[in-house]
């Protein structure tokens, strides 16, 4: 299979296949080697403090979760070429959150949020990466960092 075919079913996997990731209404902005971004909407259902009118923490934190597993699943596309569908499918199955630490720097106010980052670092079984989530004004919200299983 080639890369950009992987990417193609790793976008599908994200945006329809993961029930949590429908219910928060995760769009794949971008997903290239080189550039992972996420949005997401603003709704009434995502808010955590009714009175301020912002985005729950937990939204936050899954946000940034989900953009990090995205990047590491990603990375290891690159390593999957020529493989056949069944193993690729089951080696991106196996990807999942080992350690997350987020930072929650501001407020969540917008009427989007994208959420990109990057790999820190990739070994054989883990890769660690940093995201940011941004709201519609580019004003930077919260940060994490994520270590992942990605043998």
């Amino acid at each position: 299979m080639e890369q950009k075919e992987i990417l193609e079913l790793l976008k599908d996997f994200y945006e329809n296949q993961m029930p949590f990731d429908r219910l928060l209404g995760i769009q794949v902005e971008s997903l290239t080697p080189d550039n992972t971004r996420v949005r997401i909407d603003m709704r009434e259902e995502l808010i955590g403090n009714f009175v301020r009118g912002v985005l729950h923490g937990g939204v936050i934190s899954s946000l940034l979760d989900l953009t990090g597993g995205l990047i590491a699943s990603v990375e290891l596309v690159n390593h999957m070429q020529g493989l056949e569908i069944s193993e690729i499918k089951r080696r991106l199955a196996r990807i999942g959150t080992i350690d997350l630490r987020v930072d929650y720097l501001r407020a969540g106010k917008g009427k989007f949020f994208t959420a990109s980052g990057s790999v820190l670092r990739k070994g054989n079984k883990v890769a660690v990466v940093r995201t940011e989530l941004l709201n519609d004004q580019n004003v930077l919200i919260a940060a994490g960092t994520g270590t992942y299983l990605v043998n």
